[in-house]
């Protein structure tokens, strides 16, 4: 898949598009008329990010004391995992503030994209803390001596992890599959194409905790039936590999969309057909369509005007047709310029035909 869309179903997000200008003058400030929504949105995944920073604190202390008491190498990478989680929740909920800052003269498209940076510098701290401190610790003590071991405790807290983390997963699915049911997606689906990094983050590292909670329980209940020790030492290798591919996951999407990700053929298509159908638009030549944050497009598009209008009347045409998508909280900005003569025409038809 070369191009990862965020939104599957165009329509429905630009459904509530005002068939009327705003107030809004071009290149002026965006004001954000929708800003109840878009509080709305926030507050969701504010929600679900310190859900997850309270889950993983208290797990991470329970995990720490069972890997005091049993010496357990998967109980020690689960700890170092929980820890880890913790602070990538603070560098997440660091993202979504971040990401929220108004545009000014210096950043004339806004901050969205500080989500990806944090979003990322979160992610590698996951398979710095989490995976090589895991993998480290299951080399370490592969060939250690045979023990007596009790793992009553250590089971007991991972019970209880499991409880935490499962209602932490369930809280970021249940928005995601929200989200996708609107769009007719799957709720993996959705987070895996969504241009919202904080709810990606938060459901990747929860569903890798709670596999690495049966792994880590796996591995210890080997040890305590068979005495080696080995099988520990391999459930902690095989937590730490598990980080670091959804780390590697991670950073990968964040970066996608840092370097300036193009929306989905989907979007494309649609946004096109927006322009055309429009009275005042006779053809497009150029559609230039980016993420610059989490479910905020910039748009840049080369049309020409039906008849032949004056200088003035153009401006204003193009004044109204870029607030109608301005005042869509998709729409970080909307740029419209005129076609050079003899261009080369974008139909419907050829976009399909990519």
């Amino acid at each position: 898949m070369s191009l990862k869309p965020s939104i599957a179903n165009p329509q429905l997000h630009l459904s509530d598009v005002p068939k009327t200008p705003s107030s809004r003058t071009r290149g002026a400030k965006n004001s954000n008329n929708n800003s109840a929504p878009d509080e709305d949105k926030k507050s969701s995944s504010v929600i679900t990010v310190l859900i997850a920073i309270g889950a993983n604190f208290l797990i991470a202390i329970a995990k720490s004391v069972a890997a005091f008491i049993t010496g357990s190498a998967s109980m020690i990478a689960e700890a170092a995992h929980s820890w880890a989680d913790t602070g990538n929740g603070i560098f997440l909920l660091v993202a979504e503030k971040k990401a929220v800052k108004p545009a000014d003269r210096s950043h004339p498209l806004g901050y969205g994209k500080e989500s990806y940076v944090w979003s990322m510098i979160a992610a590698f701290g996951v398979f710095m803390a989490g995976s090589i401190v895991s993998i480290y610790t299951g080399i370490t003590e592969w060939n250690a001596a045979e023990t007596q071991t009790n793992y009553t405790i250590g089971f007991i807290i991972l019970a209880v992890a499991f409880v935490l983390e499962g209602f932490s997963l369930v809280q970021a699915y249940l928005q995601s599959k929200k989200h996708g049911e609107a769009l007719n997606v799957s709720a993996i689906g959705y987070v895996v194409d969504t241009s919202n990094p904080t709810l990606r983050g938060v459901f990747f590292e929860d569903l890798a905790a709670v596999i690495g909670l049966v792994i880590a329980a796996a591995a210890m209940g080997m040890h305590a039936y068979t005495g080696e020790p080995f099988w520990d030492a391999l459930g902690s290798i095989i937590v730490g590999l598990l980080l670091g591919a959804v780390a590697i996951f991670l950073i990968s999407r964040n970066r996608d969309f840092l370097v300036g990700h193009k929306v989905s053929d989907s979007m494309h298509r649609y946004v096109l057909g927006e322009l055309l159908d429009h009275p005042d638009i006779d053809s497009v030549s150029y559609l230039h369509l980016e993420w610059v944050g989490p479910k905020k497009i910039f748009m840049v598009a080369a049309v020409d005007i039906v008849g032949n209008p004056r200088e003035q009347d153009i401006a204003h045409k193009f004044e109204a047709i870029e607030n109608q998508f301005r005042d869509n909280p998709l729409f970080q900005e909307a740029i419209l310029t005129l076609s050079v003569p003899n261009a080369e025409l974008l139909s419907l038809e050829s976009e399909q035909a990519v």
